[in-house]
């Protein structure tokens, strides 16, 4: 199993920020190499993305479920590729930090499973940081330019919220 977690801070109240996350089709059109979402209900979605490692690319189709919906603060979920033994979860934590400044922790896990569980394992390990961490930033940017803060400077993270954010790690 491989897993990452990143934060950011955006500068927009965090009812704005969920105005956002519950809707998945805006989820899913931030993800690096995406190609096509089809929402299937509410808590259900099929996804289509180019990825690549190297010089090899390929497109897979990825259903993704939402366990919980539970806003502002709280998102979690699974997924699963069709045609390859690799599935994963994530959550998504957010935390309103001032009236105008939400922290979001997107934390992200992959499983692969059978006897290519250690090559995708060998080929995830560097990319899945580097995919979590574009979609933070994207997702960031993305709501502070719908919230028309995009050109304000990030606000101060005082000692409080740093604890509220590490109690919120430890019970997920």
């Amino acid at each position: 199993m491989i897993e990452t977690e990143q934060q950011v801070t955006i500068a927009a109240p965090i009812n704005a920020v969920w105005d956002f996350a519950s809707d998945i089709e805006r989820w899913a059109a931030l993800m690096p190499g995406m190609q096509a979402c089809e929402v299937i209900d509410p808590d259900h979605s099929r996804w289509v993305l180019k990825v690549g490692v190297g010089g090899l690319v390929r497109t897979v189709k990825v259903n993704v479920a939402v366990a919980s919906w539970d806003g502002p603060g709280a998102v979690d979920f699974s997924y699963a590729l069709e045609g390859d033994p690799v599935r994963g979860g994530g959550t998504y934590r957010a935390l309103a930090t001032s009236p105008d400044a939400t922290a979001v922790i997107l934390q992200v896990q992959v499983v692969g499973s059978g006897p290519l569980a250690p090559m995708w394992e060998a080929m995830g390990r560097p990319l899945l940081p580097q995919l979590a961490n574009a979609f933070a930033e994207r997702l960031r940017d993305r709501i502070e330019l719908e919230a028309g803060t995009a050109l304000l400077a990030p606000p101060r993270i005082g000692l409080l919220t740093h604890i509220w954010v590490a109690i919120l790690r430890i019970f997920r």
